[in-house]
């Protein structure tokens, strides 16, 4: 139903199964953990969209952002072995792969020419690595251009880190900031509930350690982002369990710039998932999620998990970002998604447009870059300013 928003068709959901819920969303009122798992449940899509259309048009309005990014991946050697993860590799495996310094460097300067504003930049758990090889990363990074904004590092890679660098997470932090880190990714979340996260990654940071490292971020004075990977083993209870501790720590440091629900890919890995994430599913988790977490301003629609056309539609179900150009990315690339691993930045607004909304560029932490102020209902899309990222990568980069 792209094009046609969801805000529009409420006065029919006043009759329907999830009226009360419409009403108390309406009026402000938080709702509660039982009402998200109602809306988990419930098979009213259109209702639950409607509503979650609401809570994110009171926030953005008919704006709809995405940003121009580029991912590296430094390393895909790991000392863990999450049962998911397809991303990970061992020294003596032939796939495996290490950047130097350099070479980071080297992607970085290919990519500023193209009109990034971030780097986004994670990797596994290196077993040999030194704490200086992050630091000096990030000083030569920042080194090209003191503007670009460098949204780097999980949670488990920062308590890794720190182990390696034998300091406290916040020491660790401390001097991560100090050498340009500008802002944490959210990846590593998974799903909180211990019982889950000894299914998919045993070994991983346990729940309280991925938030605790947040918190003392935010503590900082930092902003990162939180995300959920749904769609495996875990029951609608351990979703609704997971974002009601996202938006505990979100009440108490909101330091939390979006939110970013991830669908599971089922394929290269080795665990047994009877029911993989549809479309369906993704939409009713983004529109949930919308719902529940009143206190974060932005749902991005991960369009390199779900596909562009169905993050596309999911912005008439709550989700108000679409991500970025991305550029190369490995790890839901390796996990099986198939298909294009870039988008242009022309690609991003079209997209946005026809759906009736402003296309909006954003920074790392979604503040406005460029608003495309055009009539809703032209699908034209006027040549970007900034270089298009996607179609000169394409033939750039591997």
């Amino acid at each position: 139903m792209a094009g046609v928003s969801n805000f529009q068709i409420t006065p029919l959901l006043r009759r329907g199964e999830l009226s009360d819920l419409h009403e108390k969303v309406a009026a402000g009122t938080r709702i509660s953990e039982a009402d998200a798992l109602r809306l988990f449940q419930s098979t009213d899509l259109n209702g639950l969209g409607a509503i979650a259309a609401m809570a994110c048009e009171r926030r953005n309005g008919r704006h709809a952002s995405y940003i121009i990014n580029r991912y590296i991946n430094y390393s895909n050697y790991c000392i863990l072995s999450c049962q998911f993860c397809a991303f990970a590799r061992k020294k003596r495996d032939a796939d495996g792969f290490q950047l130097s310094v350099e070479e980071v460097v080297g992607k970085a300067r290919e990519a500023l020419s193209l009109g990034i504003t971030e780097l986004h930049i994670v990797g596994g758990l290196h077993p040999s690595l030194p704490f200086n090889y992050y630091l000096d990363m990030l000083r030569a990074l920042k080194a090209l251009d003191s503007r670009l904004q460098l949204k780097c590092f999980t949670a488990i890679e920062v308590l890794h880190l720190a182990w390696l660098a034998r300091k406290t997470v916040r020491e660790t932090l401390e001097e991560l900031l100090g050498a340009g880190l500008n802002s944490l990714t959210g990846g590593g979340a998974e799903v909180f509930d211990p019982g889950v996260r000894q299914k998919i990654a045993r070994g991983k940071e346990s729940a309280d350690e991925w938030l605790d490292v947040h918190r003392t971020w935010h503590q900082l004075g930092q902003r990162s982002t939180a995300t959920l990977l749904f769609g495996h083993v875990e029951s609608l209870a351990d979703r609704v369990d997971h974002l009601r501790r996202l938006r505990e720590l979100q009440d108490e440091t909101a330091g939390f710039s979006g939110f970013v629900p991830l669908p599971y890919q089922p394929e290269n890995n080795r665990i047994e998932v009877d029911h993989p994430p549809t479309g369906f599913d993704c939409l009713k988790t983004i529109a949930v999620s919308r719902i529940y977490l009143d206190n974060f301003e932005h749902v991005t629609a991960y369009w390199i998990g779900m596909g562009l056309k169905l993050a596309q539609l999911a912005l008439d179900y709550g989700a108000d970002d679409l991500h970025g150009t991305i550029v190369e990315e490995k790890i839901f690339q390796m996990a099986g998604v198939s298909g294009r691993q870039l988008q242009p930045e022309t690609e991003m607004i079209k997209a946005i447009r026809e759906t009736g909304r402003i296309p909006v560029q954003r920074d790392t932490f979604y503040q406005r870059i460029k608003i495309w102020e055009t009539p809703a209902a032209s699908t034209e899309v006027a040549e970007p300013s900034s270089p298009d990222a996607g179609s000169r990568a394409e033939a750039e980069c591997p």
